[in-house]
């Protein structure tokens, strides 16, 4: 049926931090209310070898909304990926976040696809969390801006 369509968005930008900076906060949930639109996160399982690796899973809070997500794929200092398990009427959501080095910093990909369980609705939840992907993009490179750290003066 047409409104059972595979839903694309993505969104792009450029951090002048360098690719593993950009990656650490992506791995690590709890910094994601530091930078991106969500309020909390809490680690409800734990992946292996690491807290938050391949298998976690991970919730995060916005007003009345809890997102469960569960890693997916790790590809160190280039790629990040997370599948929602629970939390809107989608089916399988997937993001992934690729990162390049380019221009002596992180050329951010956040890319995302998913169907929508509620007939005639898919373009109002692309529309939606277009807005959120494009506002974690644009945090991200703000706060990686902020933090980077700057060379000392002799």
């Amino acid at each position: 049926m047409w409104y059972m369509g595979l839903q694309r968005l993505a969104a792009r930008g450029h951090s002048d931090a360098e690719p593993a900076a950009v990656y650490a906060l992506l791995k690590a949930g709890s910094t994601w209310p530091t930078w991106g639109t969500v309020e909390r996160f809490v680690l409800e399982r734990p992946g292996s070898p690491e807290p938050e690796s391949v298998g976690a899973i991970r919730n995060f809070h916005t007003g009345r909304y809890k997102m469960r997500e569960r890693v997916a794929e790790l590809v160190e200092n280039e790629r990040f990926s997370y599948e929602l398990l629970e939390g809107l009427p989608l089916r399988g959501y997937r993001a992934i976040i690729d990162l390049s080095a380019a221009n002596g910093g992180t050329d951010i990909h956040w890319h995302t696809t998913f169907r929508c369980k509620v007939p005639g609705m898919g373009w109002v939840y692309r529309r939606a969390l277009q807005k959120i992907t494009s506002d974690m993009v644009a945090g991200l490179v703000r706060h990686t801006a902020a933090n980077k750290q700057r060379p000392t003066s002799r």
